[in-house]
């Protein structure tokens, strides 16, 4: 029989949750006081348990609907109101178009955030589409906001900490959370056993990275995450039209993916110019009619040598006309 969760290891998601809610919070109380680093840092702490409480939540088997609605409350304040206010703090000279963003900031969150529940209940999305987030997550969505402010706080002021700037900036990312813009969900992305020591040493290099250089490595992290867009786009197409992909690992769907494009691609481009100039002759041939060579016109060829036949007729070879034999290979 499987063994009945206690209610007090049940609470640990729900406490995980309100933690990241804190955290949220707690960036505006350190905006008001000029704190620029730890408001960055409280986001991004909150990011990270935002990521742990449903892994937990399933691993102990404490999902509840509670414990859904909770999250999704958290984020809306964590990673919407809590980066507009930062940002409307840093900016803070009165003017209504910086108010103005950071509300469509802050309701675009929530917007976001009732998609993502409304979706939890639709059984008919195909089984591709929990690879896929519907336009940008809220954790990577609050941070990107940010973007202007790390950026400045790691080499001072300049075009990008300009007000018309930062608040441009702030639509588009809100644009981009309420889009249908596919984004991958790393929740379903699994290694290879192969690759566990490179990929722990390169978590390593990455703790290190963020020691050491928090700012820069946030900042890095963030523009390869908005650069992975247009892949994940054509992933997205490449699935919806290829159905026989939907329920195999990753390895196969390489696998398919080559296959079709030999398969549409037909034989391969030679390799030398040699080689293309014998097949384009020999194809030039076969369209006049002729079986082969005429008498002499090959002997007066490369090397010399006469390969005909009595009747003054090549005899076609694949290894003379340059191409092999399609086979297993």
């Amino acid at each position: 029989m499987m063994a009945r969760t206690t209610p007090g290891v049940r609470l640990l998601p729900n406490a995980i949750t309100v933690l990241a809610l804190c955290a949220g919070l707690s960036a505006v109380q350190f905006a008001l006081i000029g704190n620029y680093q730890m408001s960055i840092a409280s986001i991004g702490i909150a990011a990270i348990l935002d990521s742990l409480d449903g892994r937990i939540a399933r691993l102990l088997d404490a999902t509840s609907k509670m414990g859904a609605e909770l999250d999704s409350l958290s984020d809306a304040i964590s990673f919407g109101v809590a980066p507009a206010l930062v940002l409307y703090v840093w900016h803070a000279d009165g003017e209504r178009i910086g108010w103005i963003a950071s509300l469509v900031f802050a309701v675009c969150m929530v917007l976001r955030l009732a998609r993502f529940n409304t979706f939890l209940d639709d059984t008919e999305q195909p089984p591709y589409a929990s690879e896929f987030f519907v336009g940008v997550p809220a954790p990577a969505g609050g941070l990107l906001g940010l973007l202007p402010l790390i950026v400045t706080l790691q080499f001072g002021n300049s075009w990008w900490s300009s007000q018309w700037f930062t608040w441009i900036w702030t639509v588009a990312i809100a644009a981009l959370l309420i889009s249908r813009i596919p984004t991958l969900s790393l929740k379903t992305v699994k290694a290879s056993p192969k690759f566990v020591a490179p990929l722990l040493v390169g978590v390593g290099l990455l703790a290190a990275a963020i020691i050491s250089f928090p700012l820069i490595s946030l900042a890095v992290a963030l523009v390869l995450y908005l650069a992975h867009v247009p892949y994940s786009v054509y992933r997205h197409r490449w699935l919806a039209n290829h159905p026989e992909a939907w329920d195999v690992p990753p390895r196969e769907r390489r696998t398919i993916r080559r296959s079709r494009n030999q398969r549409r691609l037909g034989l391969r481009r030679p390799i030398s110019g040699r080689v293309a100039g014998a097949a384009r002759r020999a194809v030039r041939l076969q369209r006049n009619g002729h079986g082969g060579y005429p008498s002499g016109s090959y002997r007066a060829g490369q090397n010399g040598r006469g390969d005909g036949d009595g009747s003054g007729q090549r005899r076609r070879s694949w290894r003379r006309i340059g191409l092999r034999q399609r086979g297993n290979h």
